[in-house]
């Protein structure tokens, strides 16, 4: 797997929720906010304004797509002007995979696709974790195409569902998910001055590293291996490496190889022995040790009760720009 969809693997909980909305004049809808989860909104038709808890009403068209990667609240209407209700939909709360409702008064209508993914906190990469509060990719013609193109068989298997939709909206929203963080990560798209993970993502140098570690997280590495991998000096790959992603390379390759094991441990049943070789410890005690320094729970005891274990194994981040 690559970078980007490891780190999805390693934090999304359960399956995403979706649900298309037809919104008839005149509406307002508030959304609370929602740690440990990543929501989206989809206009499909017609047009609306996104009303930030702090900021000026922002309008929306067909096409626009709006990211949350912290869960933080806000508010959509018809105008600036409607009053906005409370919660009437919520899908990261209730509902299912995927959903339609009809909301609002009885004027012209607005569908947007509404949706979330839930996030392990405790295993928050700092690719989400950098990101701003909010991601707005308006529809412009050309671009994000594989987006536009997600966003349309989304829309069409929520509003009519046939044979195999579960699968198909499960897997479509994963892409939709992918194809956001993309288009945010894309160097080329002009739109913002990338820094951090987004910096790293992009350098050929460091993503070549970072691909290495995991796609062989059990591979004994070393600084001056995955320099070659690079193809920089040694002493050149370790402060690049430190400056863009914030930890020297070794201290990552730890906490994604432990990171990775706490989600094994989750979501298999594989004894702790075959999860340490799996994950690139030599024996368990040696697993165990590390696991408890950095989630303070031996892995046992974490299999059993993750939800006890404090959030500290989250990799600390730099300050970064908010675009």
């Amino acid at each position: 797997m690559d970078v980007l969809s490891d780190v999805l693997a390693i934090m999304r909980t359960g399956r995403p929720r979706s649900v298309r909305i037809e919104w008839h004049a005149p509406w307002g809808q508030r959304f609370p906010s929602a740690p440990g989860s990543a929501g989206f909104q989809v206009v499909l038709q017609g047009s609306c304004w996104l009303l930030p808890p702090g900021g000026a009403p922002v309008a929306l068209s067909v096409g626009d797509v709006l990211f949350f990667p912290h869960g933080h609240g806000y508010a959509l209407a018809d105008s600036p002007a409607t009053p906005v209700a409370e919660p009437q939909c919520d899908p990261l709360a209730e509902g299912g995979l995927f959903e339609s409702a009809s909301v609002g008064g009885s004027g012209p209508a607005t569908i947007l696709l509404c949706g979330g993914y839930q996030l392990d906190p405790a295993r928050a990469h700092p690719v989400l974790r950098e990101l701003p509060e909010l991601i707005h990719l308006p529809a412009q013609l050309g671009l994000h195409s594989e987006l536009r193109a997600a966003v349309d068989l989304l829309g069409a298997e929520i509003r009519q569902p046939r044979l195999g939709a579960d699968t198909i909206v499960s897997s479509l929203l994963d892409m939709l998910l992918l194809y956001i963080l993309r288009a945010r990560f894309d160097a080329d798209n002009g739109q913002c001055e990338l820094t951090g993970w987004a910096l790293a993502l992009s350098d050929p140098s460091i993503s070549a590293a970072l691909d290495a570690m995991h796609r062989d997280p059990a591979h004994p590495w070393t600084v001056a291996e995955l320099a070659g991998r690079a193809g920089l000096s040694r002493a050149a790959f370790a402060r690049r490496f430190t400056t863009l992603v914030g930890q020297p390379p070794l201290t990552y390759l730890t906490w994604w190889r432990l990171a990775t094991a706490a989600r094994l441990l989750q979501e298999s049943d594989a004894p702790l022995g075959e999860i340490s070789a799996r994950v690139g410890y030599g024996s368990e005690f040696a697993f165990a040790n590390a696991f408890k320094r950095e989630y303070g729970l031996a892995p046992g005891r974490y299999r059993r009760n993750p939800c006890s274990a404090p959030s500290a194994a989250a990799l600390p981040i730099r300050d970064v720009v908010k675009t």
